[in-house]
């Protein structure tokens, strides 16, 4: 690597920057909290951020029980059909969590029972839950 190849100071700070904020948001994801969230997608953070595994802020809230959020997200145009990188869906996951207002705000906004490996539906067959993919 030549000097010139190297990062400033100036980047390298503005980098990891950039990295904490993106781990603050996945943080508020995962704690379902809308609000500040949401000021942050209103001055630019991406709603389909996403994390090294693949998770994306949708995948975040619904594993973790955060229904006004996964609606929150759904009506910014959030992807609530973005698999992770296990091929894992967000309807998914709250199928197998078993968390029925997760499940109904993702269908809301048009979640694919057929997505991803293993599937929602396959998920829900698999464990008993297929009443939270009736609608």
């Amino acid at each position: 690597m030549t000097e010139q190849d190297q990062p400033t100071p100036e980047a390298t700070t503005d980098d990891q920057a950039a990295v904490d904020l993106a781990h603050q948001l996945f943080d508020m994801a995962r704690q379902g909290r809308t609000e500040q969230l949401a000021a942050y997608l209103d001055a630019g953070a991406p709603v389909d951020l996403t994390d090294p595994s693949g998770n994306t802020l949708v995948m975040l809230a619904a594993y973790h029980g955060h229904a006004d959020l996964v609606r929150e997200l759904g009506r910014r145009g959030a992807d609530v059909d973005r698999l992770n990188d296990r091929g894992q869906s967000p309807l998914a996951g709250a199928v197998f969590k078993g968390d029925p207002d997760v499940v109904a705000a993702l269908l809301e906004h048009g979640a694919d029972p057929d997505a991803g490996e293993p599937t929602a539906r396959a998920t829900a067959e698999l464990f008993g839950k297929s009443d939270l993919l009736r609608r």
